[in-house]
């Protein structure tokens, strides 16, 4: 409180100083030192020759620069400082103007002494400076005794304003284990302070918070590491706090905080550590190999990259049986089965498995062994219940497609691979023996044949044995066996088609007619040792001779010629042909040769006997002779189906009944016996159908009932009981249901019949004309009864109005 109340004081004494200093400062000066300095002489000194000669002239506006103190407060203007004119004589016809920024406002001045005083308290960060214009004008004629002239009013700074620190908190991160010294983060702080006038604005910075792990240098704010061999893993994060003191950090001077949290950024200086030294891992005997058995993990307490680890296996007797490979993603070791494991003979394995990191950090020196890390793993088999075992995964019978039905063609043998080493049974899997071609015995394992071969239709066939201990039905193990079908010759050489071939009449002797060759189904035939043999036929010989052209093909030769058509037209030859196996094939087979008619060029013309009338006409010639007569045909049809078109025509009637025929009125009626206004002739008139199982339809057109007397049903009140309409009715619709003759579309036929039983008449029929209302007049309204009443009324009523 004391070093508050001092503050005060020499604030005060500070103003009342500046105050009486800017009065004095104010007040007129002596002549001589109101002259123009651009424009002094030395008084009295003749003036020179060539020099030319100056004049001193009086400055008109006296006044020093002005100071104001911010902040300021009193209860009346403050005094500034004074303008005065040596144009002003004191007896008030001099007259002062002030204007610039803040004039009559902030800043007042008194029009005939020339004081100017400020009238509110003015911030030196807001504004710094005012500048300002004066100007002594004459009281009774306003014109200016003086040339306006401007001044400016500066505000005087006090230190009033605390150091800030833009954009608190920080955050800065430096490498753990740096060394004492290292630079983490530079902090700098505002003060709105005038850095030119004092110290107000001088700042020193210090750490409140945060030692002894850091220091900061006073002038500069740069925040530096104090303490050697900061560990991340001991502690990661640092909260420290700076103050930033003004007026050079001398007493009494303002004060502001900032908080810095700086993070230690880890290093690769921690090495990978298994939890244990010894793992217990079990694998089944009958896993595959690439199982996994387990998993290890060593503890690495650095940070992403530097927590990388990586397993391998560097000892023990089960190397070749297991290997470590790693997990990237969880950092773990898995073991995994590299070879099938037996229990039977051998119940367990010793692993030594090693955690490494890759790459350890270049500012860690590690001592000798530190950086890894060993671990010892003993897998131990579980026995468990195994299938047969095969002696051979897969075996491979070769049988000639000859061999007899029940001959055996190999054996497999299995046994069960457990101590109990029970007996085996042996079955087929029917799934790869859909056709039941194979046996095998049950016990002995013997494969046989059970069906006839044939190596044209299979050359393999693959299948599937099972087999199965005898105490435990589950327990199934399986081979798969291949059973290659030898080829025999079992199969005789056929000609291959076509077996029809045509000779020209004009052939020439020994010309070749057709090449023909064979084929054998057999793969071990070689073609080249086909054999060609024309049949005993002694009058086919005579004509044709066969040539083996001793590469499985042969030639079909004329023997004589030309050949006549009249004569013979056609030839058939027997022809054999046998293979070159250990016990030769032969077949036979029968070729036909037509003797046709053939150009210069050798194409066929025509073959066979022809008519005689046809002898002469090509084949070009017969087919548009065909098509020329199938329009002919089409036309004719045609003719006749237009012909039969004209003839029966569609009568009127006949075109009305196919067709919808709806007939509208166009009139809304006037009551229920308003009928009156439609001929209904036509329900009263039946008229006998022409043809028995045919009924004609009468549409007729509404016309007027006057037009037609007699038409009308109802001429009075009461409908005649001798017109059955309903009945009429129902009997066209029966008529035209049970003809089948009618089209079946539909037809609307309007009755307009709507029954009996009204009083009154009609309301406003087709006859209905116009005229005034005494012609017809509205007594009869009276007479239709209770329901009326009100248009008995109403009309009534206006009629005798």
């Amino acid at each position: 409180m004391a070093l508050q109340v001092c503050l005060l004081l020499e604030l005060l004494l500070c103003a009342a100083v500046l105050t009486c200093t800017s009065a004095l400062l104010a007040l007129p000066r002596p002549y001589g030192s109101s002259r123009s300095l651009s424009h002094t002489l030395t008084e009295g000194a003749p003036p020179r020759s060539n020099t030319p000669v100056l004049r001193r002239v009086r400055r008109g506006w006296v006044w020093n620069q002005f100071f104001v103190l911010e902040e300021y407060t009193a209860t009346e203007p403050v005094y500034v400082g004074k303008l005065y004119s040596d144009q002003d004589k004191g007896d008030g016809t001099v007259r002062y103007i002030l204007t610039g920024e803040g004039a009559g406002t902030t800043f007042l001045i008194d029009e005939h002494t020339g004081d100017v005083r400020v009238t509110s308290r003015l911030d030196r960060e807001r504004r710094a400076e005012y500048t300002l214009e004066a100007q002594a004008v004459d009281r009774v004629s306003g014109l200016p005794v003086e040339p306006a002239s401007e001044f400016i009013i500066k505000v005087q700074d006090i230190n009033d304003n605390e150091p800030r620190f833009p954009g608190t908190p920080f955050n800065a991160t430096v490498t753990e284990m740096a060394e004492v010294g290292t630079p983490v983060l530079q902090v700098t702080a505002i003060d709105d302070d005038d850095p030119a006038y004092g110290n107000s604005a001088k700042l020193v910075y210090s750490i409140l918070q945060g030692q002894p792990y850091f220091t900061i240098e006073p002038k500069t704010g740069l925040i530096r590491t104090a303490l050697p061999g900061m560990d991340r893993e001991t502690k990661e994060t640092y909260l420290v706090v700076v103050e930033a003191k003004d007026m050079a950090g001398q007493r009494g001077g303002l004060t502001g905080t900032a908080t810095v949290i700086i993070s230690l950024s880890d290093i690769n200086d921690n090495p990978p550590r298994f939890p244990q030294s010894t793992y217990q891992l079990s694998v089944s005997e009958n896993a595959h190999p690439g199982s996994e058995v387990g998993r290890l993990r060593a503890d690495d307490a650095d940070l992403e990259g530097n927590a990388k680890v990586i397993y391998s296996t560097i000892g023990g007797d089960g190397q070749s049986t297991f290997e470590v490979i790693t997990d990237t993603v969880t950092q773990e070791g898995i073991v995994k089965l590299r070879q099938v494991v037996d229990y039977e003979r051998r119940q367990g394995y010793t692993l030594k498995v090693e955690a490494v990191n890759p790459t350890p950090s270049s500012r860690h020196t590690w001592p000798p062994g530190a950086s890894r890390d060993v671990a010892t793993v003993h897998v131990t088999v579980l026995d468990v219940d195994e299938p047969p075992v095969f002696s051979s995964e897969h075996r491979i019978f070769r049988v000639q497609e000859d061999q007899a039905v029940g001959s055996a063609l190999g054996s497999v043998t299995a046994r069960d691979p457990d101590a109990e080493n029970s007996r085996v049974r042996y079955s087929i899997d029917q799934n790869t023996d859909l056709e039941r071609m194979f046996d095998i015995g049950e016990h002995s394992g013997v494969l046989t044949l059970a069906r006839a071969l044939d190596h044209e239709q299979n050359v393999w066939h693959n299948i599937s044995i099972l087999g199965t201990q005898t105490n435990n039905e589950a327990m199934v193990g399986w081979t798969p066996v291949a059973i290659q079908v030898i080829d025999v010759n079992d199969n005789p050489p056929v000609l291959r088609p076509p077996l029809s071939m045509v000779v020209c009449e004009n052939i020439r002797p020994g010309q070749v007619v057709q090449t023909i060759a064979a084929e054998d189904r057999d793969e071990s035939s070689n073609p080249s040792e086909f054999r060609f043999f024309m049949g005993p036929d002694a009058k086919v010989r005579g004509n044709f001779t066969l040539r083996d052209n001793m590469n499985g093909t042969a030639s079909l030769l004329a023997r004589h010629g030309p050949y006549s058509r009249s004569g013979q037209p056609q030839f058939l030859l027997p022809v054999l042909v046998s293979d070159g196996g250990n016990r030769p094939l032969t077949s036979s087979a029968t070729l036909t040769v037509q003797v046709c008619g053939c150009g210069n060029d050798g194409s066929v013309r025509r073959c066979g006997l022809e008519p005689a009338a046809l002898a002469g006409v090509g084949t070009e010639a017969l087919i548009a002779l065909l098509a020329c007569i199938l329009i002919l045909l089409v036309l004719v049809v045609l003719f006749v189906s237009l012909r039969r078109r004209k003839k029966e025509p569609l009568s009127a009637a006949d075109d009305e009944e196919i067709r919808e025929n709806i007939i509208a009125y166009d009139d809304e009626g006037g009551g229920e016996e308003d009928t009156e206004a439609f001929d209904i002739a036509a329900l009263r008139t039946l008229q006998t159908p022409s043809r028995p199982n045919s009924v004609r339809r009468h549409d007729m057109r509404p016309e007027l009932a006057s037009a037609m007397p007699g038409t009308s049903l109802c001429s009075g009140r009461e409908c005649p009981a001798t017109v059955d309409i309903a009945g009429f009715i129902a009997g066209r619709v029966r008529q035209a249901d049970d003809d089948p003759c009618v089209p079946p579309f539909d037809s609307v036929q309007v009755y307009a019949y709507e029954g009996c039983g009204s009083l009154a008449g009609s309301l406003s029929s087709i006859e209905s004309f116009g005229g005034s209302d005494s012609d017809q007049g509205y007594d009869y309204l009276t007479e239709w009864g209770p329901r009326f009443q009100r248009l008995a009324d109403l009309f009534g009523s206006a009629e005798q109005g």
